[in-house]
């Protein structure tokens, strides 16, 4: 019976992530591809010998202090907020009614292509049973059509062939006009070269190449470029092309995806701090970093990591042999600001101080949770994505996921709803973005209309990255002109196709393996799904036919 286990089930030794193999591989994708660290350079250091500080304590930077920790690095991360998880953290509240609950800055989709995020996951949670499957994440458009991702095939071509088959949003007319030799570069696709080639060109302008139909340029624009908060005339045509093939055309781990049992802090980074602490990582929260300072003569004597408590009292300095910054746009962009000496005082420090000032941060997005004192339908989707609905681009209903929700729930005889609204413009006002919010859920579920709002809690954020129109190579990687300076997460560039979440744990795994290696010390590698078209050459190929059939028949 031991031989039929999923290989996404596999348990792993605590401490010990499995490289590359005949047998294993992080999911269910037999293509899965394994990228492994660099050779380690000279002797390595003893354990405990070097220390790190590890700027910022969501999922990039506590993917890094797992990854260096594990080899005996010294590492002690430091975390502004109270709670761990940065972005995707959670905390708790108190209701107006005296009861108590939960808040969070939205909804996270987990997919089964997120080998490296899963891979700190089971550190904690072996077998991930912490997480749940969603059966689907419906998509409905104002006026009329809903799509819908549950029975679709796990693997390419046959996953678009069906999911465009029973879409509403590929009638026979509108697929008629679509260029095909456009569409086959889809699948003809190789990474990095392909999103380097579309530098400048942005996601909407690849739909036009496209010639996609209306409707289907909705449910490509509000699946994928909206998931970066991100009008899609400033949004990257490259990274568009890169989530198309991540999640749908080069993967088959298929389109649905998991989420967790309960609230981010208990079911996720509660037990990871733990397991760190265990590990000897000195986790220190409600520290904000004001500046790393190169110590001694800057060549390799170490830093000075300046922090202090919220409002800028209690100022230390923390002296460590390597650094990485694992912030959000925001964040890596003051640090290094206040930071002159950071990266060396050369043409290419100069180049790379500017290329993070360049870093940018997406439009301000909206999550709004409501405690409702009635229940929505049963039959409501635990997810919806709604497009055409004003400002409101999905809906949760939490009780359908997270235990503290249910409990809530059946206490109360209510609904937690959360409300998301993306990319929202600068001169928005909060009292109008609400009320056009709220009278969206009433149309999208018209018997919330007349449900009471017990409590309600409202966030307005705009510390999300922009992948723009600038080149993908201008946007600072991993690596930076101090070999013990490295970045990690969403904000940081790397060459393979990964996203969101996943690019936050990919370049923590990164991060660790410069410094790792530096000290001569084993890295992990990290996993991806295939860099290139998974037909082979049969894209390339087929795409040339088209073009001398178009060359031919113009000839006519």
């Amino acid at each position: 019976m031991a031989g039929r286990r999923r290989p996404h089930r596999r348990r792993e030794r605590p401490g010990v992530r499995p490289f590359s193999s005949r047998t294993f591989r992080p999911g269910l994708d037999p293509r899965a591809e394994y990228h492994p660290p660099p050779a380690p350079v000279g002797s390595p250091v003893a354990p405990g010998e070097r220390h790190v500080a590890v700027v910022g304590g969501g999922i990039a930077g506590l993917t890094a202090a797992l990854a260096l920790a594990e080899r005996g690095v010294r590492v002690t991360v430091l975390e502004r907020e109270g709670r761990l998880g940065g972005r995707v953290r959670s905390w708790p509240v108190d209701l107006a009614d005296g009861s108590s609950s939960h808040m969070s800055r939205g909804f996270h989709a987990f997919f089964r292509q997120y080998y490296n995020l899963r891979t700190v996951l089971r550190r904690t949670d072996p077998t991930l049973e912490r997480l749940r499957p969603l059966e689907d994440y419906p998509l409905v458009r104002a006026g009329g059509g809903r799509d819908s991702f549950a029975g679709v095939p796990r693997t390419p071509p046959w996953n678009l062939a069906v999911f465009v088959a029973r879409s509403p949003s590929f009638d026979a007319a509108g697929l008629a006009g679509v260029d095909v030799d456009a569409a086959l570069g889809l699948l003809d696709v190789r990474f990095p070269e392909t999103v380097e080639a579309l530098d400048g060109v942005s996601a909407a302008e690849v739909l036009d190449r496209l010639r996609f139909p209306e409707q289907a340029r909705h449910l490509a624009l509000e699946v994928f470029a909206r998931s970066f908060f991100a009008d899609p005339r400033e949004f990257s045509g490259g990274e568009l092309l890169a989530m198309f093939h991540t999640y749908f055309l080069g993967s088959s781990e298929g389109l649905l995806f998991d989420v967790p049992r309960d609230d981010y802090d208990t079911t996720l980074w509660a037990p990871l701090g733990r397991y760190l602490a265990g590990l000897g990582v000195d986790v220190v929260t409600g520290r904000e970093v004001g500046s790393v300072e190169p110590s001694g003569d800057g060549t390799g004597d170490g830093f000075v990591v300046r922090h202090s408590t919220a409002g800028g009292g209690d100022d230390a300095g923390l002296v460590v042999d390597g650094v990485v910054l694992a912030l959000d746009p925001v964040g890596l962009r003051g640090v290094v600001g206040r930071s002159p000496g950071l990266g060396g005082d050369d043409a290419a420090g100069d180049a790379w101080r500017a290329s993070v000032a360049g870093v940018r941060s997406a439009p301000r997005f909206a999550v709004w949770r409501l405690w409702l004192d009635g229940r929505v339908r049963p039959d409501r989707a635990p997810f919806l994505g709604t497009s055409g609905y004003g400002p409101l681009d999905n809906v949760s209903v939490m009780e359908r996921f997270e235990d503290h929700a249910t409990a809530w729930s059946g206490e109360h005889d209510g609904s937690v709803v959360e409300l998301h609204a993306y990319a929202v413009p600068d001169d928005a006002d909060e009292e109008s973005l609400r009320a056009s919010m709220l009278a969206a859920l009433h149309e999208v579920y018209p018997e919330t209309a007349a449900l009471g709002v017990v409590h309600d809690e409202w966030l307005l954020e705009a510390d999300c990255v922009l992948v723009g129109l600038e080149p993908h190579r201008s946007r600072p990687g991993v690596t930076t002109p101090d070999p013990w300076v490295v970045l990690a997460g969403d904000a940081v560039r790397t060459d393979l196709p990964v996203a969101l979440m996943e690019r936050a744990a990919t370049t923590g795994w990164t991060a660790a393996d410069a410094l790792l290696t530096s000290w001569g010390l084993p890295g992990h590698g990290v996993w991806s799904v295939p860099t290139s078209s998974r037909m082979g050459r049969a894209p390339a190929l087929a795409r040339r036919g088209v073009r001398a059939l178009r060359s031919a028949t113009a000839r006519r």
